[in-house]
């Protein structure tokens, strides 16, 4: 019973607040920050030992972000391999059609494997969405000051306007990607 609670998805009026509430729970409990991406400076911090200007500086106080970025990993893995769902998600039937306009077939559990495998990296189309989209990924979240989560979930809650504006900016150029740049990305066959 406790583990189906846990592995069948959630409303978004359970999860929303749930992570809602990790802001004034953070901010209480220690004054610490919500965000993941600067969890990787943290790393690079620890284990580069060079002397460059912005990685130097007192990683170990937010080593409580480390172990939350590797409670996330694990909890990932527990629910890839404990809590698995055997069933199939439910794509919209929409959604379906429009992949197979663009010659996606092949997808399970929402990864579309006929795009992100070690074969189609090769490819320019898997060169672009992989290797240039993860490059513009990390410079947009670094240019941003944060990533979503950060913006979005920690920003917002604190009334900060750049968050507004960066989370704004997350939005529409995810709009504009999927709507108007994706469609021709996924037409590319070299």
């Amino acid at each position: 019973m406790l583990l189906h609670i846990f592995s069948a998805p959630w409303p978004w009026y359970v999860s929303g607040p749930v992570i809602g509430l990790m802001v004034p729970l953070l901010l209480l409990i220690g004054n610490k920050s919500f965000g993941i991406s600067s969890s990787l400076r943290h790393v690079c911090a620890a284990c580069i030992p060079a002397k460059i200007p912005f990685f130097n500086y007192n990683w170990k106080k937010e080593t409580w972000n480390l172990f939350f970025v590797a409670g996330i990993f694990l909890g990932g893995i527990v629910a890839a391999t404990v809590m698995l769902n055997p069933q199939p998600v439910q794509v919209d039937p929409r959604l379906v059609a429009s992949l197979q306009t663009n010659g996606i077939y092949n997808f399970q559990n929402l990864v579309l494997t006929d795009l992100f495998n070690w074969s189609s990296l090769l490819t320019l189309r898997g060169f672009m969405l992989m290797v240039v989209g993860g490059f513009l990924v990390g410079f947009g979240t670094r240019y941003a000051g944060g990533c979503t989560s950060g913006h979005a979930i920690m920003g917002l809650s604190n009334l900060q306007f750049p968050s507004l504006v960066a989370t704004m900016s997350f939005m529409a150029g995810g709009f504009i990607m999927a709507n108007f740049i994706l469609p021709y990305i996924l037409k590319l066959t070299i």
